[in-house]
């Protein structure tokens, strides 16, 4: 690597880290409190700077053109989810319109890809990392993902904005998958380069991203089937 893409990859790795410590306090404090709010802040900033330079990995670096759409797609999930909680209940401006029209963009080659990784034709992109195995899932999980976020795009720009228990289960499992990118890249992308012989990425590799996946689904239960969000206003949620 020449001395620009060395020095995005240290700039990239130092601020994926910083989000992956971030996102791990925002998701364990006190929902609402101002460790959560300030810790949340920390993980936005630091994604969307780790996203940007991986982007920018992405096309520097050969056969790694996959990773520039995975990169948009975190920057999109944490751009949305962000704005979720910052727009004001009930509300949909240009930013939902174009939120919407970007995962229609993003949505669109990832389902050519998995119809093209399904169907045995010859993919779309190359990857230095084969299509099979855990990788073939993942590709196939950002697809549904992508799917479901458009949806729910969708649903807000049709009803004009979204609000109380809908509005917080959007903010949460975009912010949440948001954490699971960062600790999947961690943990198979980052340390696994840190073991000794040639790049390979053990099993055990991929559990830590099912731990916010995990607290995800714990959290979309607690918000959507209790009485979690229906309290008084001043009254202090805890988490």
């Amino acid at each position: 690597m020449n001395v620009l893409t060395t020095a995005v990859y240290v700039l990239h790795v130092s601020s994926g880290v910083t989000g992956l410590g971030a996102g791990t306090v925002a998701l364990i404090a006190r929902k609402g409190a101002t460790v959560h709010r300030r810790a949340g802040t920390v993980f936005i900033w630091s994604m969307s700077v780790m996203s940007i330079f991986a982007a920018y990995l992405a096309i520097a670096v050969p056969d790694q053109l996959v990773n520039l759409f995975i990169a948009i797609l975190t920057l999109y999930l944490l751009a949305t989810g962000w704005m979720t909680v910052h727009r004001n209940a009930g509300i949909a401006g240009p930013f939902e319109k174009i939120a919407l029209v970007l995962g229609l963009l993003l949505c669109a080659p990832f389902a050519i890809l998995s119809f093209q990784l399904a169907t045995g034709l010859t993919p779309l992109f190359k990857s230095a990392v084969p299509f099979r195995g855990p990788v073939l899932v993942a590709i196939y999980a950002f697809t549904a993902i992508l799917i479901a976020a458009v949806v729910g795009d969708a649903n807000v720009v049709l009803r004009g904005g979204t609000s109380g228990a809908p509005r917080i289960s959007r903010h949460l499992w975009r912010m949440c998958l948001g954490l699971t990118f960062a600790t999947g890249s961690a943990f198979t992308n980052g340390f696994a380069r840190l073991l000794p012989g040639p790049y390979h990425v053990p099993p055990a590799f991929f559990y830590p991203q099912f731990v916010p996946l995990a607290l995800l689904v714990f959290w979309m239960i607690r918000v959507r089937f209790t009485d979690w969000i229906k309290v008084p206003a001043g009254v202090q949620k805890t988490g």
